[in-house]
């Protein structure tokens, strides 16, 4: 019987101490795909559309940092410290590269992993996400929503997609299927996963102590996918631009009435141009 997203076992490989949960599944060919989580998000946070649509094509590998979901180990302070964790967890499982997938603050660890590690990364999406020192603007309304320590339907579906009712029928939607896993689920991250991220997101962004924001960016040279709503109210949409404007191979798609988490919103579109770019 083949694996899915839904029955895929919670797996773990231990790392200088550290036992890191990940699960793996899909079809054995090509490049993997190694997906990296939003802030505070685990294994179960991924819509198993989108996986299971990837997985159908080559194996999706879906990721716990130290200390996440059931992750053992003290969070990480700093998004580089957490791409280092990445490059030696993929060691680990001795896989040459990966495609890697980084959604939110799993873009910034992402985008670390190709510039401190570009041997062990093939291709990169960025979901939802922006370049260190970015652009910090955020909808203030959403603050007292995003800090909740536990998040219900109604506040995913206002943090995570657009504003109109077909959006919000979309939101709700993805909130059933990613409940659709009831054996082996991954625990909630901690009170000191938000802090500690909450930390790093904060240290990124300040401003570079000398010369251009962006000018870092230039070194990923590797094909870069960008993708975000046309208003993402937790990480700007102009973020997604930057990123855009500085890799040098890289391409940006901005989906309509879409925010934060628009590859959810959009998954059979999103699938289609993430194939595509991966088969390019």
């Amino acid at each position: 019987m083949s694996l899915s997203h839904v029955t895929a076992p919670t797996q773990y490989v231990e790392v200088d101490g550290v036992s890191y949960a990940y699960r793996r599944w899909g079809k054995k060919e090509g490049t993997p795909l190694f997906l990296v989580q939003h802030f505070r998000g685990g294994l179960d946070h991924w819509d198993p559309l989108m996986t299971d649509g990837l997985a159908e094509g080559r194996e999706v590998i879906l990721f716990n940092g130290r200390g996440v979901g059931a992750s053992s180990g003290t969070p990480r302070r700093r998004f580089e410290d957490m791409a280092d964790d990445i490059a030696s967890v993929i060691k680990a499982l001795d896989i040459p590269a990966v495609d890697l997938v980084g959604f939110s603050i799993g873009g910034f660890q992402a985008q670390e992993v190709a510039l401190r590690h570009p041997q062990l990364v093939r291709k990169l999406i960025l979901l939802g996400t922006g370049p260190r020192s970015g652009d910090t603007t955020i909808d203030p309304e959403m603050v007292p929503v995003a800090t909740k320590p536990v998040h219900d339907q109604e506040d995913f579906v206002y943090l995570f997609f657009g504003r109109s009712e077909a959006a919000k029928q979309a939101g709700r939607d993805f909130w059933q299927r990613r409940h659709e896993r009831t054996v082996d689920v991954d625990p909630l991250s901690s009170p000191e996963v938000a802090e500690a991220q909450w930390e790093a997101y904060l240290a990124y962004m300040e401003p570079p102590a000398e010369g251009e924001p962006f000018e870092h960016l230039k070194a990923i040279t590797i094909p870069t996918l960008v993708v975000n709503g046309i208003r993402d109210i937790m990480i700007a949409t102009i973020n997604s631009l930057y990123l855009g404007q500085n890799i040098p191979n890289s391409q940006v798609i901005l989906y309509p009435d879409a925010g934060h988490g628009s590859q959810f919103q959009y998954p059979e579109r999103f699938l289609k141009h993430a194939i595509q770019f991966l088969n390019e």
